[in-house]
């Protein structure tokens, strides 16, 4: 199973083109799975990512800021899948 999580925020311009980009990318895995956490739900997200977001994470770790790229998001997955 791969984790993805977006990190974003309301009102976010970036993050709302951000968003269905991951959503698209996850539909097409069955072994994978979306959250998205606001940085405005935690102190500590808004400290590291505040001038970062939308920030894509995969099983934790840093994969994009800004702008997502569909094609490496869907390498990154199948890549951890193995």
């Amino acid at each position: 199973m791969v984790e993805i999580t977006l990190i974003a925020k309301p009102g976010c311009h970036l993050c709302d083109e951000a968003r269905p980009v991951v959503e698209r990318v996850v539909e097409g895995f069955d072994a994978v799975t979306l959250t998205e956490v606001s940085i405005l739900d935690d102190p500590a997200l808004e400290e590291r990512w505040a001038e970062d977001i939308p920030v894509v994470l995969i099983d934790g770790r840093p994969h994009s800021s800004w702008r997502v790229d569909p094609a490496k998001l869907a390498d990154r997955i199948r890549a951890r899948l193995g």
